[in-house]
């Protein structure tokens, strides 16, 4: 049985979408951390 065509447009779309999200994380430095609950307090204040 042949794939349709919407066969290869899912997966063209799936893999652009994982290559647009690898690149869009090089470069990405530093840890990740949650931020303290005092500074989000007092970001809401302003």
């Amino acid at each position: 049985m042949k794939p349709c065509w919407v066969s290869y447009l899912l997966w063209l779309i799936i893999s652009i979408a994982g290559v647009s999200a690898m690149l869009s994380s090089c470069g990405q430095k530093g840890g990740l951390y949650l931020p303290d609950k005092t500074e989000q307090a007092d970001d809401s204040q302003k």
